[in-house]
């Protein structure tokens, strides 16, 4: 096996964002761009001689032929086993759970989340290390920086390696080993879960679900723990083969883009739960016969409610959430008399406070929820606890729901995103806004009285790490809160993202439209920004 050093120059876009690299597939198949960023990632770990790691994605376009590269690239440079998934297929939560069963030193994961895909769509690759979790910020800065300064990466020629059917294969030095992506997570679910319960519920015959793969990397896992561990109707399942294009679709599990689940969930005559994954099966979905559960609310009721499950009967550590998630988690962690953290949103926060074992329940509320079982969020984990506290407690999803909600008020929470708005006008809403914060700590708005004003900044409990610039913050003396701030997972213009949180304690006023219960806040929020005036958008792109 002959080693080549390839001559290259450095890209000066490929410093990761949120959930690592995502770039348009044109730009990821210039070339040397993926080539480079593999080597930087190498060099940034302190090179890898001798080291095993794990690579896989979610089937989008370019996911084989980027496979290929990294595994030629593993093998210039010296790594002693590379495990790919079947048919190049990992989901991000298998990947976790593959780097902590085998203690490997780390993973590349292809996939650009909940982000479209197809030859037109895009791309995404990111290295979890050895704990299972997103790379930190101080390696994906490292990593950014070796890139600044490229000039060669090392590879070898070789055939590609067929990855249809698992085998092991020798490169010089190199173990490449195709494995079965599905089982060794099927099995950590089997630990967590009393697939007994769970199974005699999908076993009834008065009982139906719907779980929507939407052409994403959990068909495969959805089948064989569904169907084949759980017992569960074949028909249960909707778009469960992988397409590079996601079969035209927008794999991002919401009201929006998962619109014939939602148009079957809220018939005449609906199931009685339904659920959806993303395109790398980290976000879900939850939703019961005409009911659509906000992923914040999700969170804090597992959580409420996880001495149900097996594998947190011994109890919780403490309970964590994204500062834009909703404040319902907070309240569960009181009551549990636990710790509860606010993080930036990105789930490598996360990990500090999981590996600490500090923290036990997570949760983010762009559809993202997880335990300390993996160090990434996990959908399917969170479709299983809800079928799960389902069978335990012999309720629907909405009486689950109304149950939370008496015992600890409501919530009332919406997203509202502008998608693909110009980047100048995005930053410049948000850059106004920041330079008056000040000025607005102690006023009023509207009718309300401001109590706090300011950009999130997180000091990490374990490590004394500080992350400024987090989002923009407004607090009401009624609890209530305007959270603004740019999105890192959008590759086209900008992302903008703004967030509504009232809480009622009212059983009378529960049963409100988030909307409606929201709309002072909503307009407070335009009084603020001008986002639709500057925008020109008469509505966001999505509203969850």
């Amino acid at each position: 096996m002959q080693i080549k050093t390839i001559t290259t120059k450095p890209f000066a876009d490929q410093r990761p964002g949120t959930s690592g690299l995502r770039k348009k597939v044109t730009v990821f198949q210039e070339p040397h761009y993926l080539e480079n960023f593999v080597q930087a990632t190498f060099n940034a770990l302190g090179g890898v001689e001798g080291q095993q790691i794990a690579v896989g994605g979610d089937g989008r376009f370019h996911n084989l032929e980027a496979l290929q590269i990294i595994i030629r690239l593993a093998a210039a440079n010296g790594i002693k086993k590379i495990m790919v998934g079947l048919s190049g297929i990992l989901s991000t939560p298998a990947a976790s759970c593959i780097i902590r069963k085998y203690r490997l030193d780390g993973a590349f994961i292809l996939s650009a989340s909940h982000n479209p895909g197809g030859p037109e769509g895009d791309f995404g690759i990111k290295f979890n290390t050895a704990n299972g979790g997103p790379a930190p910020e101080k390696i994906t800065e490292k990593i950014y920086q070796e890139s600044l300064g490229l000039t060669s990466y090392r590879t070898i020629d070789h055939p590609d390696i067929e990855l249809d059917q698992i085998a092991v294969f020798t490169l010089g030095d190199l173990q490449v080993e195709v494995f079965d992506p599905v089982s060794d997570y099927a099995e950590l679910m089997a630990e967590i879960f009393d697939f007994d319960l769970i199974g005699g519920l999908l076993r009834k015959p008065d009982f139906s679900f719907r779980f929507d793969a939407m052409h994403a990397v959990t068909g495969p896992y959805a089948e064989e723990i569904f169907v084949k561990r759980l017992g569960a109707p074949a028909d249960s399942l909707l778009n469960c083969t992988p397409k590079a294009d996601f079969g035209g679709g927008h794999p991002d599990p919401n009201l929006k883009y998962a619109a014939k689940l939602v148009a079957v969930m809220f018939a005449a005559k609906a199931p009685a739960f339904g659920a959806a994954s993303d395109g790398d099966g980290d976000r879900n979905m939850i939703l019961g016969d005409n009911f659509f559960v906000n992923p914040s609310d999700s969170v804090a009721i597992i959580a409420a409610n996880a001495h149900l499950i097996k594998g947190y009967k011994t109890g919780l550590k403490g309970l964590a959430r994204s500062m834009p998630t909703s404040c319902a988690l907070d309240a569960v962690a009181k009551d549990l008399g636990i710790d509860c953290f606010e993080t930036p949103t990105g789930w490598k926060f996360f990990g500090n406070l999981l590996d600490a074992g500090r923290l036990s329940i997570c949760g983010e509320e762009s559809f993202g929820t997880s335990s300390d079982h993996v160090r990434e969020k996990d959908g399917l984990w969170a479709v299983l606890c809800w079928l799960n506290l389902m069978a335990a407690k012999k309720m629907s999803v909405k009486d689950i729901v109304n149950e939370h909600w008496q015992k600890f008020g409501r919530n009332f929470y919406s997203r509202h995103d502008y998608e693909e708005i110009d980047s100048e006008i995005a930053h410049g809403i948000v850059d106004n806004l920041r330079r008056r914060l000040k000025s607005l700590q102690g006023g009023i708005l509207g009718s309300l009285k401001i109590t706090r004003a300011d950009d999130f900044s997180y000091l990490d409990p374990v490590d004394g790490a500080l992350t400024q610039n987090q989002g923009l913050r407004i607090i009401f003396k009624n609890r209530s809160r305007i959270i603004i701030r740019l999105s890192g997972t959008g590759t086209s213009g900008a992302t903008l993202r703004l967030y509504f949180e009232k809480i009622e304690k009212n059983p009378r006023k529960m049963n409100q439209d988030p909307q409606t219960a929201l709309r002072q806040l909503i307009e407070l929020a335009e009084i603020l920004t001008g986002i639709k005036k500057l925008t020109g958008r008469t509505q966001p792109t999505v509203i969850t």
